[in-house]
């Protein structure tokens, strides 16, 4: 058993650059569907300290086997999303800002009724290109990056309003093709491109704004908004799956029920 004392500034140092290193990972496949793969992973390689710790020779002998195999099964398995991690990893830029940005812990002590997004506006928006048959695609975040999704359009920082979203899809807007990016209650890109995820199959009714909107959704918890331009149809898109909807208080029921807003928006 390792003695406190025992711990010097080298050992300090290695343990918080294996931290920064772990975290790093978790934020470029967070909101992918390798994130559940990377928790038990890292669960599961930290029972193994555990046992070896304790001098527990069968548990950890038996944990550090099934990582060996185990890795080796996923490099299998999942060798697309690892060449696409290995290609995300190698194109990011590492730079100041992005550290200083890091350290911004207490950024969650914001006013939350600032950040509220205004489904409200969101939705009358969308009511009105549907009138107009004026197609959108609106991606709403969650909890996962979007960063990946902004760098491949135009990044903006408006605050959410009805004109706004409107004349950003409008037929001859330069902006109407590809997706609006909205974080809490910011539009923070438009015109991005969404990757078609493969394995996703829909009714051919179903056209390319609903099958990027079921990519983004299947590889991230996000939630994609679409109005089809050739029926004017209203959808909700969520986990791959799309949800028609009739009406725009059907819509906002389902927004503020899936981010936890009971409460209507401030007018």
């Amino acid at each position: 058993m390792i003695e406190w004392s025992e711990i010097g500034f080298w050992d300090v140092v290695d343990i918080a650059l294996f931290l920064v290193v772990l975290y790093y990972i978790y934020r470029i496949v967070r909101g992918t569907a390798a994130v559940n793969i990377f928790i038990g992973i890292a669960i599961i390689y930290g029972f193994w300290k555990i046992t070896e710790w304790l001098h527990m020779q069968i548990m950890s002998e038996f944990l550090g086997k099934f990582l060996g195999l185990g890795m080796i099964a996923l490099l299998i398995v999942f060798q697309q999303e690892v060449r696409q991690f290995l290609l995300l990893l190698g194109s990011k830029k590492w730079n100041t800002s992005d550290w200083l940005q890091d350290l911004k812990i207490f950024k969650y002590l914001e006013n939350s009724e600032d950040n509220k997004t205004d489904f409200k506006a969101i939705v009358n928006a969308l009511k009105n290109l549907s009138i107009k048959r004026h197609g959108a695609l609106i991606v709403v975040k969650k909890n996962a990056s979007l960063d990946f999704l902004k760098n491949t359009g135009e990044k903006m920082d408006i605050t959410i309003n009805e004109p706004i979203i409107e004349s950003i899809f409008a037929k001859n807007s330069p902006l109407h093709d590809g997706a609006l990016v909205v974080e809490g209650n910011k539009i923070t890109a438009a015109r991005s491109v969404i990757p078609i995820s493969p394995e996703i199959k829909l009714p051919k009714k179903h056209g390319l704004r609903h099958l990027a909107a079921a990519s983004i959704t299947k590889n991230s918890d996000a939630i994609a908004l679409v109005v089809s331009e050739e029926t004017g149809e209203l959808s909700f898109v969520k986990n791959g799956k799309i949800y028609p909807v009739k009406t725009e208080e059907e819509l906002l029921k389902k927004l503020r029920k899936e981010f936890g807003e009971t409460k209507s928006e401030k007018k």
